[in-house]
């Protein structure tokens, strides 16, 4: 397919700003692939659709406080640095992004807090990516300490505000456990304690996946040919306890719903050439974009997104059909959906 075939016009102000008052409150909509239907409903209403021994697989990443801002060193200059995954613990090297790019150049030596943190600036990886050194004598414990006292929640840009107190809760699941994501997987964003509960009452199972969400599917598509589009790799785990719970729910005929865009790629990176689900620890820069026929979730739960994303890709490429795509994100549109990462939801089964 092209990325000309994935183009809508979004409405700014259907970018949901801020998170909703209730998580399990916002909309639903729910579409359902065999008969083409599309139905309007609520996120907590999501409890009719599921049953004793079906499985929700979901991402256990944990957002950290990723976004620093400090001063360059003699001009004082300041600057912000955008943690993005660090690749050598004990040297303490992180690949980061940085702005103002043209100021922060290799060995340019950064400050951040009251010169708490001091980091040297290694390498330039891409215009504005840097790989950098934090100049830091204590334990791993002493320094993440230091990134979670002076970092800030890393919300998306194009909210266009700062991180606010409730962002630091609200910007994360409640599930979440495995720190070292810059983003939530958002369609987990929606689960309340409560919610979950009263599916464990009713006998849904859980199993939980690993993929720390790094850049990778935000960056914009920039090629018309989807087949030349390469997608950052990411580091993902499937433990043999989640294999387990899904491939028994899948011998049963129950439904294996993958509770976002991080999941799906996770449980797809991982799948035999059986259709089994195999524990795994690996990386992963798999594009799922039509046509593909994905092989373990057979429900998917996911938000709307920008148009020509390769998040909205994989919605297409889930449902199967390209046209009910556009016609489920038109629905959204004139029904007054929100987008993104605090938006609303869709369902697809």
């Amino acid at each position: 397919m092209k990325l000309s075939e994935f183009h809508f016009d979004l409405d700014p102000s259907k970018v949901a700003g801020h998170p909703p008052y209730n998580r399990d409150e916002c909309k639903l909509m729910v579409v359902d692939k065999a008969t083409k239907t599309i139905e309007h409903k609520m996120f907590k209403d999501i409890l009719e659709e599921f049953n004793e021994g079906d499985v929700m697989v979901l991402n256990n990443a944990k957002v950290f406080p990723a976004r620093l801002y400090g001063n360059k060193e003699k001009t004082g200059a300041k600057i912000e640095v955008f943690l993005l995954r660090e690749l050598n613990n004990e040297l303490r090297l992180w690949d980061v992004l940085v702005d103002p790019a043209r100021k922060i150049r290799v060995g340019n030596k950064l400050f951040f807090g009251e010169d708490e943190l001091v980091a040297e600036v290694i390498d330039n990886t891409t215009s504005r990516g840097r790989t950098i050194r934090f100049l830091f004598d204590g334990s791993d414990e002493e320094f993440k300490n230091v990134v979670n006292k002076l970092g800030h929640t890393p919300i998306p840009k194009y909210l266009e505000r700062d991180a606010v107190p409730e962002d630091e809760e609200m910007y994360q699941t409640i599930f979440a456990e495995v720190e070292g994501a810059i983003a939530p997987p958002a369609a987990g964003l929606h689960f309340t304690r409560a919610l979950m509960m009263r599916l464990e009452i009713k006998g849904v199972n859980f199993a939980k996946v690993n993929l720390n969400i790094g850049l990778g599917a935000f960056r914009p598509v920039e090629v018309e040919d989807l087949t030349k589009h390469k997608m950052d790799s990411e580091h993902f785990m499937v433990s043999q306890e989640a294999a387990d719970i899904v491939n028994k729910a899948k011998d049963e005929k129950k439904k294996v719903l993958a509770v976002g865009s991080s999941v799906m790629r996770a449980l797809e990176s991982s799948v035999s050439a059986f259709g089994r689900l195999n524990a795994d620890d690996s990386w992963t820069d798999k594009f799922i974009f039509p046509p593909y026929e994905p092989r373990i979730a057979n429900c998917f739960l996911t938000n709307f997104h920008e148009p020509q994303s390769t998040l909205m890709m994989l919605t297409s490429a889930y449902l199967d059909d390209h046209k009910l795509a556009m016609e489920v994100y038109d629905s959204a549109i004139k029904e007054g959906y929100n987008f993104l990462c605090y938006g609303d939801a869709l369902l697809i089964k």
